[in-house]
């Protein structure tokens, strides 16, 4: 969701800084600008994210072209770069951190985060009617806790960690494998996909997880390009934070300070 919204905001023209984990735990790397965490350099779908070690390497990387990538425990205001905005896409689940009048505009993704209380808007993340919409009160649709059917297949598409331990991969993203072949391994015992299809998401190689951790993804239909671009999703709840952006009165203040045209207000779904 996080590298969405970053490519949204970075083709429409906006300074972006991704403020990532030390060991992300993120499983479509190859569609992820997470990657640039391992590799220094991550590209994906035209734009190139890099690792950024301060102030200066972020004005460097902008200066580029690139998104800097920086390690930061949580997202934190840096005294030397001025943050407008912040998109917290760590996908909780839960409420953020609480909002107060000098936080920057701030958007959450998807449920548990409340308008008022930990963000200024929210985005829906939950696939249908109302994907990427953009909410101005309350909040977005509640977590059904079943993965989204992709072919007909559910929970048996998403591989999770079976014990806690550190997993060593098999398999590579992009991969087409069968049914019962190991994808990944955890202390010698094998993981094994589930079903026919492409390995579209696997977890960085060496990382620890807990038990029941997200670590795999195989795609039964099986489109090797899929693995390396942006889903539909992911660029849908990043429209809707370039939305949230623009429709806020802290943008339109700062292009339209006298004044002017006001968009209507948001009703919510009704």
């Amino acid at each position: 969701m996080g590298s969405g919204v970053a490519h949204r905001l970075a083709r429409a023209g906006f300074p972006v800084v991704i403020a990532e984990v030390a060991v992300p735990h993120a499983v479509r790397l190859g569609a992820s600008f997470a990657r640039a965490v391992w590799e220094g350099e991550a590209h994906v779908d035209g734009l190139t994210a890099r690792r950024a070690a301060g102030p200066e390497a972020i004005r460097a990387c902008w200066m580029s072209g690139a998104i800097p990538v920086i390690i930061a425990p949580e997202i934190e205001r840096w005294d030397e770069v001025a943050i407008a905005g912040v998109v917290d896409a760590r996908m909780l689940k839960r409420g953020g951190d609480p909002i107060g009048p000098a936080s920057p505009l701030t958007i959450g993704l998807g449920p548990g985060f409340r308008v008022g209380m930990d963000c200024h808007a929210v985005v829906e993340t939950q696939r249908g009617h109302w994907l990427g919409r953009v909410y101005w009160q309350g909040g977005a649709s509640d977590d059904s806790g079943v993965p989204e059917a992709v072919h007909g297949h559910l929970g048996e598409r998403v591989v999770r960690a079976p014990a806690a331990g550190v997993v060593r991969c098999i398999a590579a993203i992009g991969d087409i494998v069968r049914a019962g072949a190991p994808i990944a391994e955890m202390g010698g015992t094998p993981i094994r996909a589930a079903i026919d299809g492409v390995v579209r998401g696997l977890i960085h190689d060496g990382v620890a997880v807990s038990k029941g951790l997200k670590i795999g993804d195989i795609d039964p239909r099986g489109v090797r390009e899929h693995c390396f671009t942006i889903c539909d999703k992911s660029l849908a709840v990043g429209g809707g934070a370039l939305a949230a952006i623009l429709e806020s009165s802290q943008f339109r203040g700062a292009i339209n300070p006298g004044g002017g045209f006001r968009p209507p207000a948001d009703t919510g779904r009704g």
